[in-house]
């Protein structure tokens, strides 16, 4: 058995191969062939892990531009959606660090600015009687709500209260017109004999004789230039009185369509407002324009007081045209400061007419009227709505006069009190609480 060559542990696992559940045997590593470096085989085996790294990679790439590719077509189907919200594509990065863009934005900037400027100066007319008609709404619009609280519709109060006002000019204007007019026509009816006794004057003569003044007037007079001066007065006059009725007619339907739709108004006004704050911004809006109508409204009363009181005086001494010059000081009151001064001087001036007493007895009840009304009259009817200072009524008064003239010294006081309202509830607690 041994010239066969076989071991015996090879002739036994041959015969018997290893049965389950028995330990393998392992087997003995396989020689090397005769000849063969170990370098040719390492750099085989690099070169298979080298071919399999590069199947990986190929695949990742492959993926990649897989990836790529769906990328693209994604991107191309947003911009397909955007091209279809936006026709000519999407705009680019603003132009921020150009210097020349930013000139050009602050010219056009200064530019919009001094047209805006413009505009506003060219309709400062309109623009004046559309606020005199929201604050005349503003005003009549307490006893428009004092009407629908007696179950009338705001409708048919709207129609009173604006009857009344038209009512109101009607009759200033039948009181007025026709005095004016027959006091016109008897001066032009009485002139010749004003000169006349101006030319029976001793001091008027010793003037005339030096200076020649009564033939340079009837120089004057002859040559056409008194016809020609007054005819442009008159046509001037005219437009004056046009303009004038024009603006009223315009101020009147302003009024009205501002009332009508008043709470409107204030609702969308309201909506412009953060909702956060609207809450706040509407009781603070609603106190100004209660405000404002307070002041309309007991301005108005305290007007048809002095109107009836200088009415019944002036009745009471025969004075001519009494419901004229009554209508007249009850408008004149209106105007905060100098009105009542206009209105009585006015008043005494056509009671100086008459006489001398009756002149003196004017000045004297307008004086004492006028000390009532400033420490009596006005404080009960304020009291309740408008709680100005007197010194923020002065300085509300002339600033508004400056700029606007008697419409701003109207609107000045109303304005003073809605401005110490907000300083009040607004700008003094903030304070505070920094």
């Amino acid at each position: 058995m041994s010239d066969s060559g076989l071991s015996p542990g090879s002739g036994i696992s041959s015969v018997f191969p290893s049965l389950p559940g028995q330990g393998e045997m392992t087997p003995d590593p396989a020689p090397e062939p005769t000849g063969v470096d170990r370098t040719d085989h390492a750099d085989r085996a690099d070169g298979a892990d080298f071919a399999d790294g590069a199947d990986v990679v190929g695949r990742a790439a492959d993926a990649a531009d897989a990836a790529d590719v769906a990328g693209a077509a994604g991107a191309a189907g947003a911009a397909g959606a955007v091209a279809s919200d936006r026709p000519f594509g999407l705009p680019g990065r603003p132009l921020r660090s150009n210097p020349f863009m930013f000139g050009l934005t602050g010219a056009l900037g200064v530019l919009t600015a001094w047209l805006l400027v413009q505009a506003i100066a060219g309709a400062g007319s309109a623009i004046v009687l559309i606020v005199v008609s929201l604050f005349l709404a503003i005003g009549l619009n307490p006893a428009v709500e004092a009407l629908q609280r007696s179950n009338l519709s705001r409708r048919l109060a709207i129609t009173i209260v604006f009857g009344s006002v038209i009512a109101f000019f009607v009759v200033f204007g039948l009181a007025v017109v026709p005095p004016l007019t027959e006091q016109t026509t008897g001066f032009a009816r009485h002139l010749p004999d004003y000169v006349q006794q101006l030319q029976n004057h001793p001091l008027i003569r010793s003037v005339d004789e030096r200076y020649q003044i009564l033939d340079k007037i009837q120089q004057y007079v002859a040559g056409g230039g008194l016809a020609t001066q007054m005819f442009g007065g008159l046509l001037g006059v005219a437009s004056v009185v046009i303009s004038a009725l024009f603006s009223a007619f315009t101020v009147l339907v302003l009024t009205l369509y501002f009332l009508g739709s008043l709470n409107s108004m204030k609702e969308t006004a309201y909506r412009f407002v953060p909702r956060s704050r609207r809450t706040r911004v509407r009781l603070l809006g609603d106190e100004i324009i209660n405000q404002i109508g307070g002041y309309v409204a007991g301005n108005l009363i305290i007007s048809l007081i002095a109107g009836v009181v200088t009415y019944l005086f002036l009745a009471m001494l025969n004075v001519p045209y009494a419901l004229a010059l009554a209508i007249f000081v009850a408008v004149t009151d209106l105007i905060p400061l100098v009105g009542a001064v206009i209105g009585a001087v006015v008043a005494s001036g056509v009671g100086f007419l008459s006489s001398v007493q009756v002149g003196i007895a004017c000045v004297v009840f307008f004086v004492v009227y006028q000390q009532v009304e400033n420490y009596w009259i006005s404080p009960k009817v304020f009291k309740s709505s408008v709680d100005v200072p007197p010194v923020a009524t002065i300085v509300g008064a002339l600033l508004g006069g400056a700029l606007l003239g008697i419409v701003g010294a109207l609107l000045g006081i109303p304005l003073a009190a809605a401005l110490l309202l907000l300083a009040r509830e607004v700008v003094l607690p903030r304070q505070d609480r920094l």
